[in-house]
C-alpha cells in the first residue's frame, strides 16, 4: 500500500528543513572559524595598547614626576578622543568598508601606541593618549556592526563573546608580561616603561596586514562560502532586519536620537565607569594591597584575566540558551558594585583581592549578553551609526572613572574613597538595562512600523 500523499510531504519538508539546518551550521560554523580568531586577535592588541599604561605608570610617574590626578587626566584622555571621533570613525567604515577601515585603524593606533615611549611632559600625555583614542575610534562598535552582517540575533551574544574575551585574555598577556618588560629598563638607553610602549604597539601596526588579508567585506565576498550558504545567511539577516525598531530604511540621525541608543550607552557608560576606574589603577591598588612586587602583580593580573574569560564565555552561552539578556546584566552590575563597597572597607589583603576580583569578573560577565541588545533593535545603516553612538556616551565613562580615582587618591591619599564611590555607577548601570528591558518588551508587544 503507498504512503498518503500527506506522509510523503511531510517527509519531504522534513528533509528540506534538516538540509536547511546543515547549510546553516556549516555557514556559521565558517564564519566563526575563519574571522572570530582573526577580530580577536585584533581587539586583544587594541585593549593591552589601551590599558597596558597602568603598568607603566608604576615606573613611568615617578620618573616623569604625574601626580595620581596627571595620570588619571592623561589616561582617561584616550577616551575623549575615541568618543568624539566614534560616529564619523564608523560611517567611513561603512563608506570604504569594514576591512580596508579596521586595518587603518590598527596601522595608526599600532604606530601611536609605540609612540608613548617619547612621552616627557604632562601635556605630551594628554596629547598622545587623546590621539590614541582617536586612532582606534570606530574599531569595536565597527566589529559589533561587521558581526552584524555574519551572524543571526540568536547567535550574536557567542559570536560577540567569543571575539571580546579576548579583552580578559590580553589581561592574561600584559599581566605575565608587564614585569619582564619592565625589568629591561636600561637596555640601550630605555627606561622599562618605553620598552613596554615600543613591544606592546608595534605588533598590532604589523596584523594590519592580517585584518587586510583575512576579513572579507561581508559574506558575498566570502569565497570560502557556497552560495547556498551565503543564501541562507542572507535569509537569516533579512528577517532580523524586519524585526528590528530602527532597520535599513532608518536615517543616521534617526538612529542618533533613538531613546534606546541613549539607555544601552547609559548602560554602558555606568558599568565602563566602574571598570576603567579600577582597571588603570589596578596594579597599583594590588600592589598596595598585597606588598607584592611588579612581577607577581602581573601574574595576578593574568590569572583573573583567565576568570574574566570563563566568566564572559559562560554567561554568553547561557543568555543565548535562554534567550534572556536583562538579567544577565543587572545582577553581575550588582555584584561589581557590592565587590568595590567591600574592598573599600577593608585593609585585609585577602579579603581586597577577592572583592576586587569578583568585581572584575563580573563586569567581564555582562558582556556578551549586553552587546547583544542594541542588534535586537538596530540593523542595517541604522546599526552602524547606532553601536557608535552608544559606543560614544559609553566611552566617556573612561575618562570618568580613572579621573575619579586619581583625584579621590590625590584628595584622601588612599584608593578607599574612589572604590567606594563606584558603588553608584554599579547600580544607575543596573537601573538602565531594567529600564531598556522593560522599553524592548513594550516594543514586542506593539511592533513597529519601522523596518
Amino acid at each position: 500500500m503507498a504512503p498518503p500523499v500527506e506522509a510523503l510531504a511531510e517527509s519531504a519538508f522534513d528533509a528540506r528543513d534538516a538540509r536547511t539546518d546543515a547549510i546553516g551550521k556549516s555557514a556559521q560554523r565558517k564564519a566563526a572559524l575563519r574571522l572570530l580568531p582573526v577580530i580577536g586577535v585584533g581587539y586583544g592588541l587594541a585593549f593591552i595598547d589601551r590599558i597596558n599604561v597602568s603598568f607603566a605608570s608604576l615606573q613611568m610617574n615617578r620618573d616623569l614626576h604625574f601626580s595620581a590626578s596627571v595620570y588619571g587626566f592623561g589616561a582617561g584622555m584616550f577616551f575623549i578622543g575615541y568618543a568624539l571621533f566614534e560616529v564619523p570613525s564608523n560611517l567611513l567604515l561603512l563608506r570604504f568598508g569594514a576591512r580596508r577601515w579596521m586595518a587603518r585603524i590598527m596601522l595608526t593606533w599600532g604606530l601611536l601606541a609605540a609612540a608613548m615611549m617619547f612621552v616627557r611632559t604632562p601635556l605630551q600625555f594628554d596629547v598622545l593618549r587623546f590621539c590614541l583614542g582617536v586612532a582606534e575610534a570606530g574599531f569595536f562598535p565597527g566589529v559589533l556592526y561587521y558581526l552584524t552582517l555574519w551572524f543571526p540575533t540568536r547567535m550574536r551574544a557567542r559570536a560577540i563573546s567569543r571575539f571580546y574575551v579576548a579583552s580578559p585574555l590580553s589581561s592574561t598577556l600584559m599581566g605575565a608580561v608587564a614585569g619582564g618588560l619592565l625589568g629591561l629598563g636600561g637596555k640601550l638607553g630605555l627606561a622599562g616603561w618605553q620598552w613596554l610602549f615600543l613591544v606592546e604597539g608595534l605588533p598590532a601596526a604589523l596584523f594590519s596586514l592580517v585584518i587586510l588579508k583575512m576579513l572579507p567585506d561581508g559574506p558575498a565576498k566570502a569565497t570560502w562560502l557556497t552560495a547556498e550558504e551565503k543564501a541562507w545567511l542572507q535569509s537569516q539577516l533579512d528577517a532580523d532586519s524586519k524585526e528590528a525598531h530602527l532597520g535599513h530604511e532608518a536615517g543616521v540621525l534617526q538612529a542618533l536620537l533613538s531613546p534606546k541608543v541613549w539607555m544601552i550607552g547609559l548602560f554602558f557608560f555606568f558599568a565602563l565607569t566602574c571598570n576603567y576606574a579600577y582597571s588603570f589603577s589596578a596594579p597599583a591598588i594590588l600592589q598596595h594591597a598585597t606588598g607584592w612586587s611588579v612581577t607577581d602583580v602581573g601574574f595576578l593580573v593574568a590569572s583573573l584575566g583567565l576568570a574574566g574569560a570563563a566568566a564572559m564565555l559562560l554567561n554568553a552561552s547561557h543568555s543565548d540558551r535562554t534567550g534572556e539578556r536583562a538579567l544577565h546584566c543587572i545582577v553581575p552590575c550588582l555584584v561589581i558594585g557590592l565587590g568595590y563597597l567591600v574592598a573599600s572597607y577593608t585593609r585585609v589583603p585577602w579579603l581586597v583581592v577577592t572583592s576586587l576580583a569578583v568585581s572584575f569578573i563580573a563586569f567581564y560577565a555582562i558582556l556578551g549578553p549586553a552587546c547583544s541588545v542594541p542588534t535586537q533593535f538596530l540593523a542595517g545603516k541604522a546599526a552602524a551609526a547606532g553601536i557608535a553612538a552608544m559606543n560614544t556616551i559609553t566611552m566617556f565613562g573612561g575618562f570618568v572613572g580613572p579621573y575619579w580615582m586619581g583625584r579621590m587618591k590625590d584628595f584622601t591619599g588612599s584608593d578607599q574613597t574612589g572604590l567606594r564611590g563606584l558603588l553608584l555607577p554599579a547600580v544607575a548601570a543596573a537601573g538602565m538595562m531594567f529600564l531598556l528591558a522593560r522599553s524592548l518588551k513594550r516594543q514586542t508587544r506593539t511592533p513597529s512600523t519601522v523596518h
